[in-house]
């Protein structure tokens, strides 16, 4: 009759279709526990190393004070209006 991997096909299937509306949500749960599990084995494995420094790869850039009323500062003005 039905052999046992045809047996395990069938019974996935039903389970699939059983389970329709909740395998969204299983799978964005399975998605944030792999990105926790991820994270944490990550900071025990930093933790592990504590003499090892840290490098940041980056540029050095140069900020030059801008002159007053080129309107290239950083702040900004509030202008009465009335």
């Amino acid at each position: 009759m039905f052999g046992l991997s045809e047996l395990a096909i069938i019974l996935i299937v039903v389970a699939a279709v059983l389970a329709i509306k909740k395998l969204p949500e299983l799978t964005r749960s399975a998605g944030k526990s792999a990105r926790i599990l991820k994270s944490e084995a990550r900071a025990a494995r930093d933790a592990d190393e504590p003499g090892a420094p840290r490098v940041i790869q980056g540029e050095t850039v140069r900020r030059e004070d801008p002159e007053p009323g080129t309107g290239t500062g950083t702040g900004t003005q509030d202008t009465p209006r009335g």
